[in-house]
């Protein structure tokens, strides 16, 4: 055996995928065959360029000692402290000049060695075949075992094995790996995430024993109409399949039809079988189902099925896209305990053992190729390579890679193609190629809005306007197109606070067939854990280009803790739903497949908040699409001028795999007696004394009018709000130059609103205080009156306020902010909504009596940003101080001042102070999913136009 000492590396800018490597066949992970992980301490040297050494790291015998060590799977700019190198994040710009297919000469380069012994019982080297495997690797790599060169390849988020059986040895077997972060293949891979260069997935050795398993596809449909599944399974190795739950052994490539349970997303029904061939016995897990395209509609099992998706990206906060079993695990769970179904795997196929979760626990899979050209947007898609013949052999490689792989997963009822990679004759290449490879399942793909090569229209954060009229048929294209369904394959943009209006979308989807449902951008900030910053994002390493925090745009944050944005879509998607008034609901299961025997009912009134005990609520076990009218077990109680609710839960009756007994998997509730009408707070004096002014438990700067304490407890710059700290969706993407409402509230100077004294008056009833608030610079203004009234031991105050000039935005939030000491303020309780709630974010503001700390009311959002505020507050109470409003309001309390929280760009920035900053507002600006998609609707605006509302404030001591 010869090795070659050679720099030469023309492969890296080779638009082919590669050399070496065995054709592409389906995944399992485990079989009777031998296997041995690599996974664990590598050496590794890191170069700056891609010629930097030569091979003779590859040899056996070189002495690598002095090298340092990573870990793999994982990348290698994520360990050692900085020391080799940093992540880079854009959304779609290349982060090297657009010249394809070269790459820079500063391309990282590093070099992994790994040292291994076979194991005592692995069997003789000359009983069959070995494959050396490697489930992913960025974005170029080139193998080496024992010093010979296997390959290299492109293609960074797909298998590819070698054969590598001539050249082991029971010990001391030297496996060396070149990766490159720079490659041709990185201008297929423009996704919108960090670039994280290393061996990622795991690397596994697997003997194939002699009449072993080769490739196979297991093919189960299911007949709805008869009750009956048909098994084939086409294998490379002839075999037999046994599956003992349904009395099959049969041979491969026979079709063998028995009595089935069907899989859905709803009931992941899998039988256990196995592949027997002369070698080896494969274990199955196999789930009848058949999805086509029927009467303009996606079909599974005869029933058109609604997404109530994400995508997801692969994320640690630590370890980037290497993730473990039980990430994977935690990440599904959350998903089916908040009423998601289905999952594009955005925008590469997922590690294989996500797929087997989503089989397992049921979830609908849009699996997508590792597929994009974004940055080609910037020169108007010239030189895109899907359409460029000469990259056509990669595209296809890339696509029969995903198809091969994950063939046979039930959960995928869709390929993509990839993602924002514009038009061309290499997608119609992939999708001519998929059709013919699987006819089982449909074909996806965004960007082509004409549905030359695809089987449903998808778009990405249509208006809800558009999507009214696309389901009406009223959005014209080509015929074909409209003859499809359609969904939205990115909707809901959840960065930072929101996405807003997602139950008006699912309104729409519920309203009409056509459209099929949705998938939230996306599953999980991707924050990178810091020593410093808590969690870094875009630009936060340095990088030339970035992209900002726009890469923290998650349901969930990046320690996968659930955001409210999660909370909200769990409550907008549920799988059922209750409604009615007094004394009836009607309950409707609004599940695709499942009835609702799995569910018990559970009803309660709530006095003032305060549960009073529950009853069973008998509901029969509807079918899909099934409604029935349930008289309420108890007659409401007498609140005694207390507000009435009653509460109605669908509860799991039952354990189940993703969630125990008495998990909420729905709720409603209605309003039966309103809370009587506050009482006034009037007929004390103000009385002046010296420099202040005395009104009931008040003391007020008599030149000012300002309130200086209340009972006792010092007031800090009570005065009239408008400002928020702009929320990712409020500043809105950088192409909405015209309704960017944060960077228009900012260029009318909300943010810097001058309050003008113009009176301060008593008589005999109240105490009021005239002013007008404006921004510098601008004539428009709002006239604002505080007439402050007292019984003696209450204090309301009355907020009228007139707007002046042309308003022609409206306003983040109208109400009163104020500061208490932070020493008398650890606690808030309050009766409204329980989570976080704006105008169009409420739908899961469940109306109960609640309690948090200042600290528990704050929303860890990456970037800080407006957060915390609860919806519909009939009062709350603060330390020592009650608060009651007329009408109800928002309140948020924080250790910092909007201001403060305007300014910070990550959570380290923000220090609590010594006061606690209240606010009380009358209403709230919508928010939205403009950070990537439309604004709020109308009906979500807060227009300046005349408003009046009141608080009444009371201490403890006044209460009891």
């Amino acid at each position: 055996m010869s090795f070659r000492t050679t720099r030469s590396v023309a492969y890296v800018e080779d638009v082919s995928p590669g050399t070496g490597a065995l054709p592409p066949r389906a995944w399992y992970a485990t079989s009777d065959a031998k296997s041995l992980s690599l996974n664990g301490d590598w050496r590794f040297r890191l170069s700056a360029t891609a010629d930097a050494e030569d091979d003779s790291f590859a040899a056996q015998g070189y002495d690598a000692g002095d090298w340092a060590e990573v870990t793999v799977p994982g990348h290698w700019v994520l360990q050692g402290d900085g020391a080799f190198g940093s992540p880079i994040y854009t959304n779609h710009l290349y982060p090297f000049p657009v010249d394809p297919p070269h790459v820079p000469t500063e391309n990282p380069t590093g070099d992994h060695l790994r040292v291994f012994d076979l194991p005592d019982d692995w069997p003789a080297l000359d009983d069959g075949a070995v494959v050396l495997r490697f489930d992913g690797v960025e974005s170029c790599a080139r193998i080496w075992l024992n010093g010979t060169e296997l390959g290299e390849f492109k293609g960074s988020r797909l298998p590819h094995e070698f054969a590598v059986g001539e050249l082991l040895k029971p010990s001391g077997n030297v496996l060396a790996v070149r990766v490159h972060q720079w490659s041709a293949g990185s201008y297929l891979e423009d996704q919108d995430q960090w670039w994280l260069p290393g061996i990622f997935r795991d690397v596994t050795l697997l003997h194939r024993p002699a009449g072993g398993a080769g490739d196979f596809f297991v093919h189960a449909s299911y007949d709805h109409g008869t009750g009956e599944g048909t098994l084939r399974v086409d294998s490379d190795v002839d075999g037999r399949v046994s599956v003992p739950a349904l009395d099959i052994d049969v041979a491969t490539g026979e079709p063998v039809t028995v009595t089935v349970e069907p899989w859905s997303a709803e009931t992941p029904r899998l039988y256990d079988g196995e592949l027997i061939t002369a070698g080896e016995r494969v274990p199955l897990r196999i789930g009848f189902r058949t999805v086509v395209l029927e009467d303009g509609l996606i079909k599974v099992n005869g029933r058109a099925i609604l997404f109530k998706g994400v995508n997801r990206h692969e994320w640690h906060p630590e370890k980037g896209r290497a993730l473990d079993l039980e990430t994977m695990r935690e990440d599904v769970l959350l998903m089916k305990r908040h009423n998601l179904n289905a999952v594009r795997t955005s925008h590469y196929p997922p590690h294989p053992a996500f797929l087997d979760l989503c089989d397992e626990y049921g979830l609908w899979v849009i699996d997508e190729c590792d597929l994009e050209t974004h940055g080609f947007t910037e020169q108007g898609w010239r030189d895109n390579p899907v359409d460029d013949d000469r990259w056509t052999p990669a595209l296809l490689d890339r696509a029969a890679r995903m198809v091969e792989r994950d063939k046979n997963h039930p959960s995928i009822v869709f390929w993509s193609l990839g993602n924002e990679a514009g038009t061309g004759r290499g997608l119609t290449a992939m999708a001519e190629w998929i059709h013919g490879r699987d006819s089982s399942r449909l074909v996806h793909y965004e960007g082509d809005w004409n549905c030359r090569d695809t089987d449903v229209y998808s778009r990405m954060y249509a208006s809800h306007a558009e999507v009214e009229r696309i389901g009406q048929g009223l959005d014209g294209g080509p015929g074909k197109r409209r003859e499809l369904p359609f969904i939205q394959c990115e909707y809901g943009h959840a960065m930072g606070n929101g996405p807003g209006g997602l139950a008006d979308y699912q309104r729409l989807f519920q309203a009409h067939d056509r459209i099929q449902g949705g998938f939230i951008w996306e599953w999980i900030d991707h924050g990178v854990k810091h020593p410093e910053l808590g969690f870094a994002y875009g630009g936060d390493f340095g990088e030339e280009l970035h992209d900002g925090n726009f890469v923290c745009d998650g349901l969930i944050f990046p320690d996968r803790r659930p955001s409210p944005g999660l909370v909200e879509y769990k409550k907008v998607i549920e799988p059922v739903r209750i409604e009615g008034a007094d004394g009836t609901v009607r309950v409707t299961n609004a599940y695709d497949f499942a009835d609702l025997s799995h569910l018990e009912f559970e009803f309660s009134y709530q006095v003032d908040g305060m549960p009073t005990g529950a009853h069973t609520l008998t509901v029969p076990p509807l079918a899909p699409g099934e409604s029935a009218e349930v008289k309420l077990p108890a007659p409401a109680p007498d609140g005694n001028g207390d507000e009435v609710q009653w509460t109605v839960r669908a509860l799991l009756a039952e354990d189940t795999l993703w969630a125990d007994k008495r998990h909420e998997v729905a709720w409603a509730q209605r309003t039966v007696a309103p809370r009587a009408p506050l009482a006034p707070a009037t007929g004390a004096a103000p009385t002046a004394e010296g420099d202040r002014i005395l009104l009931g438990p008040a003391v007020f700067d008599a030149r000012t009018g300002a309130l200086r304490s209340l009972g006792g407890v010092d007031v800090t710059g009570l005065r009239l709000d408008v400002w928020r700290a702009p929320t990712d969706n409020d500043e809105g993407a950088s192409w909405q130059n015209d309704t960017r409402y944060g960077v228009l509230w900012r260029k009318l100077g909300l943010h810097r609103m001058r309050h003008r004294l113009d009176g301060v008056e008593t008589d005999a009833d109240a105490l009021t205080v005239r002013t007008r608030v404006a921004p510098a610079a601008r004539e428009v203004g709002l006239r604002t009156d505080y007439r402050w009234t007292s019984d003696g031991t209450r204090l309301r105050l009355t907020v009228s306020v007139v707007p002046e000039g042309d308003w022609k935005v409206p306003l983040p939030r109208l109400g009163v902010r104020f500061g208490l000491p932070a020493d008398s303020v650890g606690f808030a309780s309050w009766f409204g909504s329980g989570g976080e709630a704006y105008p169009d974010t409420k739908a899961a503001a469940q109306l109960l009596l609640w309690d948090a700390s200042i600290d528990e009311l704050q929303t860890p959002y990456v970037r800080p940003q407006e957060n915390g505020a609860r919806s519909d507050v009939r009062w709350a109470q603060l330390g020592g101080l009650r608060i009651d409003g007329d009408p109800e309001f928002w309140f948020s309390a924080r250790p910092w001042t909007s201001e403060q929280l305007d300014a910070a760009r990550h959570l380290t920035d923000l220090t609590p102070g010594d006061t606690v900053w209240v606010n009380l507002d009358h209403g709230q600006h919508g928010i939205g999913s403009q950070s990537c998609g439309p604004g709020p609707l109308p009906q979500y605006f807060l227009k300046a136009e005349p408003a009046k509302f009141s608080f009444v404030f009371s201490t403890a001591e006044s209460t009891e």
